[in-house]
């Protein structure tokens, strides 16, 4: 499939050769590693632009908003506009603010250029519905499913490649070049994709309250977007605490700590796996796997006198448990509305990165306050709240049936 064919809702989808279900999954993840290249590098940038210590972390917080933001009221308009024009614009866009970020000299122009990145940034959230109406029904939770695994890739990836980097080339060379490669995934896109012409009708005001509308109609989406928000919220919460930990209490350097973040990486083969679930007819019990896993591998984690390698276990473990059932997730609210997958894929994502949010937002103190164990067992508790309302919500549809 390529530029010249044109997708409207009504049409049966095509096939996507693996070629392109691995450049999608590509474009994803280098697209979602914009929200995390900052991370691991604030010490570098906020004495370089005279930013103080105590408001460094505003880089990260206001890349986050931006994205939330996004979410929110971008990710929709691809119910409304040409999907393919909006992921090449927004590519773009994320492109020139990267790379205002790169020559930015004073603490305002570079944390508005944060926002705006978090903000532009938002075009994965597009692109991967449009894999999902360019899939064909029978093969859609496997396309999802390998283009996700790039996304998570990207997530997991993003951290020690912008150590590296930032080490041979400084921290503005991280993002200039970023947006390099922003501008080359916009051509391939823009040359890669179908176009798809929406067929909703609305204004935006309307298209926004239906976002709201959506929600409120799905249980579903509900469902689903609050088991993978208290997924979510856990996951942010390790990887905010772990590196500090191993760095603390078992003497890592920051590229052991890079190390430690390409192990948990091998958690993204859930997605394909989750794909396949999925297209199989394996929904539930896929998302009873992932969310008995989740609170177990952090549970594994808090052993007492567990070594590091309990704690890439517990990375490796929790990691596949998130990216599974993010997956079986998508796949199973995508089936409720074809026409409105954009706005229910901000519903979700939304929800999503709320709890991210929260969850790193209570880690540092949590931890500071009890210490690693106790805050591995505080953590798994989340992920074990999504479990039992998931067993209960089964139980109660089976005595329904």
């Amino acid at each position: 499939m390529n530029a010249s064919s044109t997708l409207h809702d009504t049409a049966p989808a095509q096939s996507l050769s693996p070629c392109l279900v691995a450049l999608l999954a590509f474009c994803c993840g280098a697209v979602v590693a914009n929200l995390y290249y900052a991370q691991p590098i604030v010490e570098l940038i906020a004495p370089a632009i005279g930013l103080s210590t105590e408001h460094a972390s505003l880089i990260v917080a206001l890349t986050q908003l931006g994205y939330a933001a996004g979410l929110l009221f971008l990710v929709p308009l691809a119910d409304l506009l040409e999907n393919r024009r909006l992921v090449v614009s927004f590519t773009l866009a994320a492109a020139l603010c990267l790379a205002s970020a790169g020559i930015a000299a004073t603490p305002s122009v570079f944390l508005a250029c944060a926002l705006l990145i978090g903000l532009t940034s938002v075009a994965v959230q597009i692109l991967v519905p449009l894999a999902a109406h360019m899939a064909p029904e029978a093969s859609r939770g496997r396309v999802v499913g390998n283009i996700m695994s790039g996304l998570l890739l990207g997530i997991l990836l993003s951290r020690p490649i912008a150590s590296t980097a930032a080490a041979v080339f400084g921290w503005r060379g991280v993002f200039l070049g970023a947006a390099i490669l922003m501008a080359v995934i916009a051509l391939i896109m823009a040359v890669a994709l179908s176009r798809r012409v929406p067929s909703h009708s609305a204004s935006y005001r309307q298209l926004i309250a239906s976002v709201f509308g959506l929600a409120r109609r799905h249980a579903v989406l509900r469902q689903r977007a609050l088991y993978q928000a208290l997924l979510f919220a856990a996951f942010s919460a390790f990887w905010t605490i772990a590196p500090i930990e191993l760095i603390r209490q078992h003497g890592f350097s920051q590229t052991q700590v890079a190390l430690f973040a390409l192990v948990g990486a091998v958690g993204a083969i859930a997605a394909p796996i989750a794909g396949r679930l999925a297209d199989a007819g394996h929904t539930r019990n896929g998302t009873r796997l992932a969310l008995l896993l989740a609170p177990l591998s952090l549970a594994i984690g808090a052993l007492p006198g567990a070594g590091y390698l309990w704690l890439v276990v517990c990375a490796v473990a929790l990691d596949f448990a998130v990216q599974l059932n993010m997956v079986l997730g998508q796949r199973e609210v995508y089936a409720l509305d074809p026409h409105s997958r954009a706005r229910i894929n901000a519903v979700y994502m939304t929800s999503i990165f709320v709890g991210g949010a929260l969850g790193s937002l209570v880690a540092s103190p949590l931890y500071e306050a009890i210490g690693w164990s106790w805050f591995a067992v505080a953590a798994a508790l989340i992920p074990a709240t999504a479990t039992l309302l998931f067993l209960l919500r089964d139980e109660a549809n089976r005595a329904q049936a």
